[in-house]
């Protein structure tokens, strides 16, 4: 074990706006915790000697409107970990709720970097459900197991929102919040592992969704930077931050009751405003802070903000608080800990009046700074207050329950000392980073090192036992692959058994390089059966249905993306109507028939030719290729679809030339992926219709039958030497 490389793992945030430095939080919705959640976690998990590699992967950002930072492609954080920044639709700054369309492409750009590194993750870890459901594909596609931290739940949020009375059209229009439901379920579904910060979000919150696993569930609290958040040494300076609070303060000596959070409604800072506001001994004895991310035109911004902003200042002028509450415009993120010891300083207090609060980040810093807390009775808030013993819960709507709690604090001082002192020294013990990564990488250690993850095990144990090379792979070859074998199954792979043993133990024992592909005609039911039957291993790669789907091995996942490429235009009610009254042709039985391909059979004594049949379906302007095949089978499928087109997409998805495609095929519906510059071979027991690309370079026109004409083109093109056409720096990039 001790020589094995050290753990690569990959972290995923895709929206807000992240760096390594001074982090814009509160600046908007998706700056907030997060964020911050997933820069300490990289930071920490790169310090770990079990740890190679943390790539913390993000979407890139090119927007005059935010700092250049967030349009660099890579930043290093450390000698051991760097943030990746990748393409994901238009340039400029989108919040998390329009990013749903471009995630596919995420993905895909995902996936040509862990090829760039050539090298396979340990984990793929996610945050929120834009990641999850980008996570969930690549290490799909990858067999890596994805890890997932949720920070906060689509399912949970429609909740809150249908009781305060929003309507359903309104949540899903604002939110899409069908889109990441589903995607949380798929995450949860596919997860090795869900790790919550308090057990609240395991038994109340997930529990809620169709795909709840508690027992893949763990609960480790996020950290906190203790080398930020400390208490204030009795000689330490007043912080530039005070100058600015002491614009609003006509007495900045007293203690301060202190708020820090995003704008949003969920946050209820109304009601602390409120229950200050209306208390005359509450007003005399401190003045309260708020601070709220940073403004510079309160109407310019987005609706939820203002509108609490608004709220907060109508409030402010009700009650009269000029001069008893401070509300700065700006703040840096280096002002957050000397705000946390300001306020200890002063014998105050730190409160967090949300209505729900699945972390409370901010009431681990303050404990850290020594502050007492009050906090919401909920979720992050009752863990947190369970281990630290510093401060009280409240209802968050019961504005006596709130003034009650800040009076006790700020009128008892053995008990102030005695809570400042216990959550000073608590915080170190249970909410650590340094803990936080000891949990999660002793979770990690627990993965099964080899992992089988075919949907349908090709293979029956004891012949498996007697043949090792048919084992299924315990992961997918095409991220490190530089070449690809990809067959077609009828005619071609499966008639000989000598020879498809001989061709499974030659990519086993000389093809290390080398990924494995199937490319037919039939559905992928068909053809996994058809693989389980004659023991051929898992492939890497499924092109299913004449091109219209493709999956990736071995936990066979879809290809979405090219579902959506092809699916431009496809008419197929229309193409079924159009070809009703054509004599001679029949459409093949249910189990034949996709969403992207519609097959007949043909009878050609009544039938008009191919080509007619093609030109009529043009004639009335319904964009469709036909692919026809022994005389006898008619595919229809979008004009976008194919073999040889899947095969092309397949090569520039994952970054490998197309030169480097070993294609084997025997009948037309094989003529796209034969032609071009793949390197072609067409076994020996060869249909007539693809005499025509005899001569054709590039294509080999084999002796043997079946795999013995594979294997024949393996030696023919020199496929496990050199290949040396293509430079491999391309592979590597």
């Amino acid at each position: 074990m001790s020589n094995s490389p050290g753990l690569y793992i990959i972290l995923v945030s895709v929206h807000g706006l992240i760096r390594g430095h001074n982090l814009e939080l509160g600046r908007d919705a998706d700056t907030g915790g997060q964020t911050k959640y997933v820069v300490e976690l990289a930071n920490t998990l790169a310090k770990s000697p079990q740890v190679e590699r943390v790539d913390l992967v993000t979407r890139l950002v090119n927007d005059p409107k935010v700092s250049p930072d967030y349009a660099q492609p890579i930043e290093i954080l450390s000698d051991k970990a760097q943030i990746i920044r990748l393409a994901c639709g238009p340039r400029r700054y989108l919040r998390k709720e329009v990013l749903w369309p471009h995630l596919d492409t995420f993905a895909d750009e995902l996936l040509r970097h862990i090829r760039k590194v050539g090298r396979i993750p340990n984990v793929i870890h996610t945050h929120y459900a834009d990641a999850g459901y980008v996570g969930s594909r690549v290490a799909g596609w990858l067999g890596t197991p994805l890890v997932h931290t949720g920070h906060s739940l689509g399912r949970v949020k429609q909740q809150r929102l249908l009781e305060q009375g929003t309507k359903q059209e309104a949540i899903e229009e604002n939110f899409h919040i069908t889109t990441r439901i589903e995607a949380e379920e798929i995450t949860l579904g596919g997860a090795a592992l869900v790790i919550a910060s308090t057990n609240q979000e395991v038994e109340q919150q997930y529990s809620v969704y169709d795909r709840y696993q508690p027992e893949r569930m763990v609960v480790i609290p996020p950290g906190v930077d203790l080398d930020r958040f400390y208490s204030a040494a009795d000689d330490w300076q007043n912080p530039p931050i005070q100058k600015e609070l002491e614009r609003f303060l006509k007495d900045p000596q007293k203690p301060m009751i202190m708020a820090i959070s995003r704008p949003a409604i969920r946050k209820n800072v109304s009601s602390l405003i409120k229950a200050y506001g209306s208390d005359p001994e509450l007003r005399k004895l401190a003045n309260l802070v708020i601070i709220l991310g940073k403004r510079d035109d309160i109407m310019t911004m987005e609706s939820g903000p203002r509108q609490v902003f608004i709220e907060i200042l109508q409030l402010i002028d009700r009650y009269d608080l000029y001069g008893f509450m401070a509300y700065p415009k700006h703040h840096n993120a280096d002002d957050v800990p000397d705000l946390y010891r300001l306020t200890a300083k002063t014998k105050g207090v730190f409160i967090n009046p949300a209505l729900t609060e699945p972390f409370g980040l901010t009431l681990i810093e303050a404990s850290a700074s020594g502050v007492p807390i009050i906090a919401t009775a909920d979720g992050g808030p009752r863990d947190i207050l369970a281990a630290c013993q510093n401060g009280l819960l409240i209802d968050p709507l019961n504005i006596k329950e709130i003034q009650a709690a800040l009076r006790t604090t700020l009128t008892d001082p053995e008990k102030w000392q005695r809570w400042s002192k216990n959550g000073s020294v608590n915080v170190c013990k249970y909410f650590s980073w340094d803990s936080h990564v000891e949990k999660y990488l002793e979770k990690i250690r627990l993965f099964p090192q080899r992992r089988i993850q075919s949907l349908l095990s090709p293979l029956p144990a004891s012949p498996a036992a007697d043949h090792p090379e048919w084992n299924v792979p315990d992961t997918n070859r095409l991220p490190t692959a530089d070449r690809f074998l990809v067959c077609e199954i009828d005619n071609t792979l499966l008639g000989d058994k000598e020879a498809l043993e001989k061709l499974i133990h030659r990519i086993r024992s000389e093809g290390h390089t080398t990924g494995v592909g199937i490319a037919t005609g039939r559905s992928l039911e068909s053809t996994l059966s058809m693989l389980e039957e004659w023991r051929f291993p898992m492939p890497d790669l499924l092109i299913t249905s004449a091109g219209s789907e493709i999956y990736y091995g071995p936990q066979i996942v879809t290809d979405t993306s090219w579902q959506k490429h092809i699916g431009y235009q496809w008419q197929a009610q229309a193409i079924r109507q159009a070809m009703k009254n054509i004599p001679g042709v029949e459409l093949q039985p249910p189990e034949s028939q996709r969403k992207f391909k519609i097959s007949y059979f043909v009878d050609e004594a009544k039938a008009p030719s191919f080509r007619e049949i093609i030109r009529h379906l043009r004639r009335q302007q319904l964009p469709v290729k036909g692919i026809y095949s022994h005389n006898m089978y008619l595919d229809l499928v979008p004009i976008r679809a194919s073999k040889g087109d899947a095969i092309r997409y397949v090569a520039l998805k994952w970054g490998l030339p197309v030169n480097r495609f070993l294609v084997a095929g025997a009948s037309g519906n094989d003529e796209t992926m034969l032609g071009g510059n793949t390197l072609g071979v067409v076994v020996g027991n060869y249909n007539p219709e693809i005499e025509k690309l005899r001569g054709v370079p590039q294509v080999y026109f084999a002796q043997g039958n079946y795999a013995w004409g594979i294997l024949e083109a393996l030696d023919h093109y020199d496929f496990f030497g050199n290949l040396s056409q293509t430079p491999l720096e391309m592979v590597k990039g």
